[in-house]
């Protein structure tokens, strides 16, 4: 396949991440600019697909408290597994790092691709950007 993934913070990996939730999330799914953008992206770790090309084809960020959020890969990139390697790479970064779970918001839609990744279903949909979304987890350790 030849997909790269390349981890920093948002000062490296801005310009490649941004334009990529730019068009998925704000151009593809109308969710409004300012709610796309937050002041979160400062603290987190970034990671970006590059293609064979190196062309930047998808994004996702890991928070301090364990949440994956704003992954989003270009549509001429889904079903190739982009999303499957940020998300496995997302995770591996929160495991070593020493979390205990990951958490995210999942889009209703997405949520068999987290299943197929042992996320569960946390509690009942809900609305964000005006999105059906549901909360998922995955534990990296066994619960007592």
């Amino acid at each position: 396949m030849g997909t790269t993934i390349r981890y920093g913070d948002w000062t490296a990996m801005r310009a490649d991440a941004q334009a990529i939730r730019l068009e998925v999330f704000v151009r593809e799914q109308s969710v409004p600019a300012e709610l796309e953008m937050d002041d979160k992206d400062a603290v987190c770790l970034h990671a970006v697909a590059y293609d064979a090309a190196g062309e930047a084809v998808g994004t996702g960020r890991l928070l301090p408290d364990g949440h994956i959020g704003r992954m989003a890969v270009r549509k001429a990139a889904r079903g190739t597994g982009v999303g499957s390697d940020l998300l496995r790479g997302l995770m591996a970064q929160a495991r070593a790092r020493g979390d205990q779970a990951v958490v995210l918001s999942a889009q209703t839609h997405a949520a068999p691709f987290y299943r197929r990744h042992g996320f569960a279903q946390k509690g009942a949909e809900f609305f964000e950007a005006g999105i059906p979304h549901i909360e998922m987890s995955y534990s990296f350790t066994p619960v007592p």
